[in-house]
């Protein structure tokens, strides 16, 4: 039990968090009323940031070091479709060996930059049979496993100036910003390829075995990952609104026999090939939100 006393011992604090968030605000004049956080292979939506200043995590006090391919390590401050935002491009994992206070560590930053929506986006092993590779699903709500197994950010002690010690989760996914979101991507002809429905994430890093993938329909999950709910946890706790995507890079294995496999680099490859599809659904959704004034 001594190496998690150790672990538990050295959690930022409030002051820590407070010094990155004010070293950021020292040097960029750009103050982010959105946060996005880009997954595996959809780092696009950072090149499309307009007037960047870039930061590299390795130079952030604090600031947690990505180490996945895919997660290229930085954090960008500009506009997209006009409107102020922060964009990670790369996160962290649990898998990665980090703890879900420090993965979770940039959420309450952009928090205390004055952030007041987050944006997820992941890569997804697609559940539900109906989806196909290059699906966007809108993410409703989510499994958390580690969560029930009691892995969660918000365990420990609980500062309540970020939020309070038992948080509601049963509308972790903003309802208005979902129905928006839908409309548009009809709007874009994405019908057929655009879903509704239920993340789960799992630990990692190893991809899913059969009975898993069949374990995990039963309980509802249309897709599967191994990120983005931790973030979601945190932010509700701190008070944003959150909106989630999932870009299903691969089917999950759900049948014996087949020679079929998941990888990372077909992740990757099926990510790049259908991320433009994801970075037009977003801008144009920043478009609407920023003409009814949600952000």
């Amino acid at each position: 039990m001594e190496p998690a006393a150790s672990e538990e011992c050295s959690r930022y604090t409030y002051e820590q968090h407070k010094e990155t968030a004010d070293w950021l605000l020292d040097h960029t004049t750009h103050r982010p009323s959105l946060a996005i956080i880009c997954g595996s292979g959809l780092g696009g939506l950072a090149d499309q940031v307009k007037d960047p200043v870039v930061f590299n995590y390795t130079d952030i006090p604090n600031f947690p070091q990505s180490t996945v391919v895919g997660h290229a390590g930085k954090l960008v401050f500009g506009t997209l479709a006009g409107v102020s935002c922060v964009v990670m491009k790369g996160r962290f994992h649990m898998y990665e060996g980090y703890p879900l206070w420090k993965v979770t560590f940039p959420v309450r930053i952009f928090h205390l930059l004055g952030a007041q929506t987050l944006i997820v986006t992941n890569a997804a092993g697609g559940l539900n049979r109906g989806y196909q590779v290059g699906d966007i699903m809108v993410i409703r709500d989510h499994i958390n496993m580690p969560g029930l197994a009691g892995i969660n950010p918000l365990s420990g002690p609980c500062d309540e100036r970020f939020g309070p010690r038992f948080p509601a989760m049963s509308d972790a996914y903003d309802e208005q910003l979902r129905g928006l979101a839908l409309a548009v991507g009809k709007e874009l002809g994405y019908g057929p390829s655009l879903h509704e429905g239920v993340y789960c994430t799992l630990g990692g890093p190893n991809y899913e075995t059969i009975a898993e993938c069949r374990f995990l329909q039963q309980l509802g999950a249309d897709a599967v990952g191994m990120s983005t709910v931790p973030e979601v946890l945190v932010a509700r706790h701190c008070g944003l609104r959150v909106f989630g995507f999932s870009l299903i890079t691969n089917k999950s294995v759900l049948e014996y026999g087949t020679r079929e496999k998941a990888n990372h680099a077909e992740v990757l490859e099926a990510g790049c090939q259908a991320a433009l599809k994801l970075e037009r659904l977003v801008s144009v959704l920043l478009e609407r939100m920023k003409g009814k004034g949600l952000v």
